[in-house]
């Protein structure tokens, strides 16, 4: 007989069951819970794993120890085929990047043969000269490769080798210099009469070189610049081929050598910014403006014009050289050396005269550029015998009577417009 299970015990077993089956439930979540915690553990300790070893040399370990084929390319392999496979970026110039070199391009043969006919009026001289304009690198060459004494143009060279070191951090501007009783030396400068150990700024030394061509302030400055050998060096990879000091200043023997076409040529490198700074190019333009002697190039000059030059003079060789400036805001560069019997004043003027020759022919060419001829009075369609060209008598070229060499009275539209003449045949120097 079954017993009726009363509703109290019914309720009772039922509870109890719920009560047993609920910690199986709740270690069945722990459990999971802890799973899942252990597989973030995990990954986050392969991911620094992974970061922290490269497979490829696991690969290289594995394969190494139980002579396995390469499981994964070398790790400079797999770098290199990377890197071919991604693309190359075009280089782009820099600000800063050094400017090409200047290059000359043609000689201006009409500027020549005025050149050349001045030679006759000084048959006691010996002329080399060298210009360049800079706006299109056109030239003259007298001459200007063969080697001549330097006298005290070589300090021009002193100059850019002085800056030069002065950008590269290794002499400074403010540096003190002790001026030496073996430095002293006779000739031209105020250097020369101050007590021995008096000190000079390295800027102070510089301006004195150029300005009154100071030869204690030269031998200074090479003295500074480890000697004549370690400057000699300098101008041979500048590409200078006749620029040696052989002695110290002044010289007169005339033993330190150089040429027009290498003191073009250095400041031709100067003025494109290829050897020195900016800042440094800028400072030896000032200084070099400041010149006293202004006898030679300068006088060929239009006054407002401005020049920054050298010159040079030991009796018998007689330059100068320099950047030219004119007003319509051309620039050339020129360079005249002169040997001479000693101290003759023709050496003077002739440099004056091929000064004056070599500015008045370029301000006028350059004007020419902007001078249109007047437009022609025919109709536009009137027959061919009214154009301009099938006329001589309306272009301007055609009158021989504009040059400025056979008629100097001529309007300066007139000069600009003249016919150039043949080159002559031959050189300055026989």
């Amino acid at each position: 007989m079954i017993v009726p299970m009363r509703r109290g015990e019914r309720d009772y077993k039922n509870r109890s069951r719920d009560k047993r089956s609920s910690p199986v439930v709740m270690n069945s979540i722990f459990y999971l819970l802890r799973m899942m915690i252990l597989g973030v553990g995990l990954s986050a300790i392969a991911g620094t794993v992974l970061t922290v070893f490269d497979p490829t040399i696991i690969s290289e370990f594995v394969t190494s120890k139980l002579n396995l084929p390469q499981l994964l390319p070398a790790k400079s392999t797999a770098k290199k085929a990377v890197l071919a496979s991604q693309p190359k970026p075009t280089p782009q110039p820099s600000p800063h990047s050094s400017p090409a070199a200047f290059s000359l391009t043609q000689e201006i043969a009409p500027l020549k043969k005025k050149l050349m006919d001045l030679v006759p009026k000084y048959p006691k001289l010996e002329a080399r000269a060298f210009f360049v304009d800079m706006d299109n690198g056109n030239y003259v060459d007298i001459n200007a490769q063969a080697p001549i004494p330097a006298a005290s143009t070589i300090k021009i060279f002193v100059l850019v080798a002085l800056l030069e070191q002065i950008d590269a951090g290794k002499v400074r501007l403010d540096e003190q210099l002790t001026m030496t009783k073996d430095i002293v030396t006779s000739g031209s400068g105020d250097m020369q009469y101050q007590p021995v150990g008096k000190k000079f700024t390295v800027l102070e030394t510089a301006t004195k070189m150029i300005i009154i061509s100071d030869n204690t302030a030269t031998d200074m400055l090479v003295k500074r610049l480890g000697g004549k050998q370690v400057l000699n060096q300098r101008f041979r990879e500048w590409g200078l081929t006749n620029t040696i000091i052989n002695n110290i200043l002044p010289d007169l023997e005339g033993t330190n050598t150089t040429s027009p076409r290498d003191l073009a040529y250095i400041l031709m490198r100067v003025n494109q910014g290829e050897l020195l700074s900016l800042k440094s190019r800028d400072r030896m333009l000032n200084i070099m403006q400041q010149t006293k002697t202004r006898t030679l190039l300068p006088q060929g000059l239009d006054s407002d014009a401005i020049i920054a030059h050298k010159t040079g003079d030991i009796g018998t060789v007689l330059g100068d050289a320099g950047i030219i400036d004119m007003p319509n805001g051309k620039r050339y560069i020129g360079a005249v050396m002169v040997k001479r019997p000693y101290n003759d004043t023709a050496g003077r003027m002739m440099i004056q005269e091929i000064s004056r020759t070599v500015y008045q022919h370029l301000k006028w060419s350059s004007a020419s550029q902007f001078l249109k001829p007047e437009a022609p009075q025919a109709s536009p369609v009137a027959s061919p015998q009214a154009s301009p060209v099938a006329s001589p008598q309306a272009s301007p070229v055609a009158s021989p009577q504009a040059s400025p060499v056979a008629s100097p009275q001529a309007s300066p539209t007139q000069r600009t417009q003249a016919a150039p003449a043949a080159p002559a045949a031959s050189p300055i120097n026989p």
